[in-house]
């Protein structure tokens, strides 16, 4: 098949209120998935040549703004705008020494616009002080374009370490670590599309400004600002090796995660006159109790010294980097399949026969057919099974979450920003009704967040369904009944009460 994939729409949009009309007629996209022009027959890719790989994505759009007043009128195409974004990347990969990978990239960018800035001294225009002389701005048309590029290379590589025991279940830790060094370079483009232009009736004065501002530039203006940037990070990962409870069994030593990632990353820009290292952002996450449990922690940690007024100064802090910034979450999901410790039960006939459960019990048969019933046959000695008219178990979900964040300027905004404990979850009340229900408290503000409680009913056919904000700036509900399928889709009735408008 064909690597393109193209997409166009159009869309329209109007304020009742401004009287504001906005339009995309039509918006086109094209894109290509990777290619390697250079792979050899089959798709073979040995060589950093062969594993060159180019992707392209080209953007388009015809926008207008205009007003009711104006809509379709020889002023409304005056206004529009029209553009067009080309973007290109280009990467190989290379192994270097049998153990070091280095990537290279060039990406490439390209914008095509109908329209410009022109800006010109006019010295007979008077200003409202009684001087003479002035910039004035014009709207040209025509195409222009302006163009951007920029590359990268990374240099990556993999160390393992393993720590075998001889006693206990745990046989074996590895510690794998993936340091990385990156180089990305990108020219300052401001410079070379920027005008100027004369701005005092001396001469003696000038004004620079971009010709792609005044959103006459749908995809922007040439980036400005020379970025020659040096990044480093290291990635670690600790797993394990779990032996089975009972070492006579014939069970493979399981694969466990102890940590999934302890994460640092920093950058050094080459181009700036001073401040040049970035915070160190880290980061850790793991999993525990069975899986069940989630923790992941982020954090900042600035080099730099700061004055009296928070501002940071070209100086190193003495020691460990200063924490500016932590976030910490905790995810714990419990169900109600981790305390009946079957599986899931997905045995069947298999012949298309089976009864649907009624809404108070299971397979209840609508004919009560005797002479179709295997139990009543006279060849059968089994026991006669009795339905149940309520499920003996109830399906349950219960997910609790907990955050917090911490912020330190080193001046006033210092300690805990944020402190909130979330839960929800839902249950099969009978095989065709659930329930669902999601909250939280703040414990910063002291007060509950945001609570949402739904209802539905498989109605075969139909669905019923109830969602319900009871308390709170949202406090709203929904109801609707309609008919499942796609084609009668219109069929369904709806009663809502929408949150209350806060004027002021």
């Amino acid at each position: 098949g064909t690597p393109f994939n193209m997409s166009a729409n159009a869309t329209h949009s109007q304020n009742t209120n401004t009287g504001t009309v906005t339009m995309a007629l039509p918006s086109l996209q094209v894109s290509m998935s990777r290619i390697y022009p250079f792979a050899g027959k089959g798709g073979i890719k040995k060589n950093p040549l062969q594993k060159i790989g180019l992707t392209y994505n080209m953007q388009g759009e015809y926008r207008i703004n205009t007003s009711e007043d104006e809509f379709f009128t020889a002023k409304m195409f005056e206004t529009a705008n029209a553009g067009v974004q080309h973007r290109s990347d280009i990467s190989t990969n290379i192994t270097l020494l049998n153990y070091f990978t280095l990537s290279p990239n060039i990406n490439y960018k390209e914008v095509w616009n109908f329209k410009k800035i022109n800006k010109t001294y006019d010295p007979t225009l008077q200003n409202s002080d009684g001087s003479f002389g002035t910039v004035v701005s014009d709207t040209i048309g025509g195409f222009s374009n302006f163009r951007e590029y920029g590359t990268s290379v990374s240099l990556s590589t993999n160390i393992y370490g393993t720590f075998n025991f001889k006693k206990g279940r745990l046989k074996a830790i590895r510690h794998t670590i993936r340091p990385s060094v990156s180089f990305s370079y990108r020219p300052d483009f401001a410079d070379r599309y920027n005008e100027t232009v004369q701005s005092n009736l001396e001469g003696t004065e000038f004004e620079t400004y971009s010709p792609f501002d005044g959103g006459t530039s749908l995809y922007g203006r040439p980036g400005a600002g020379l970025s020659n940037t040096i990044g480093i990070s290291l990635n670690n990962v600790i797993e394990g090796k779990l032996a089975p409870e009972d070492p006579d069994s014939d069970e493979e030593d399981r694969k466990i995660t102890i940590l999934n990632n302890l994460n640092f990353s920093s950058s050094y820009n080459i181009a700036a006159d001073s401040l040049r290292w970035s915070p160190v952002n880290a980061s850790l996450g793991t999993r525990l109790l069975k899986d069940k449990l989630a923790l992941n922690l982020n954090a900042s940690l600035d080099p730099y010294q700061i004055n009296e007024t928070g501002q940071r100064i070209d100086k190193f802090v003495k020691g460990l980097p200063r924490l500016t910034r932590a976030n910490l979450t905790a995810n714990y999901t419990l169900s109600s399949r981790d305390f009946s410790g079957e599986k899931n039960d997905n045995s069947g006939n298999g012949n298309g026969n089976q009864v649907t459960p009624d809404v108070l019990g299971k397979n209840l048969n609508p004919a009560n057919s005797f002479a179709s019933d295997p139990s009543n046959s006279q060849n059968n000695n089994e026991e006669e099974e009795i339905t149940e008219l309520y499920k003996s178990t109830i399906p349950w979900s219960l997910n609790l979450a907990y955050s917090a964040s911490y912020a330190n300027n080193g001046v006033n905004n210092i300690g805990i920003q944020s402190h909130s404990v979330m839960f929800g979850g839902d249950f099969d009340l009978t095989p065709k009704w659930k329930v669902g229900f999601s909250s939280g408290y703040d414990i910063a503000s002291g007060g509950f967040t945001f609570t949402r409680m739904n209802f539905s009913r498989d109605l075969d056919s139909w669905r019923m369904s109830f969602n319900w904000v009871p308390f709170g700036n949202n406090q709203s509900y929904v109801f609707f009944i309609g008919v499942k399928s796609g084609i009668l889709s219109d069929l369904k009735y709806e009663q809502n009460k929408p949150p209350d408008r806060v004027l002021f």
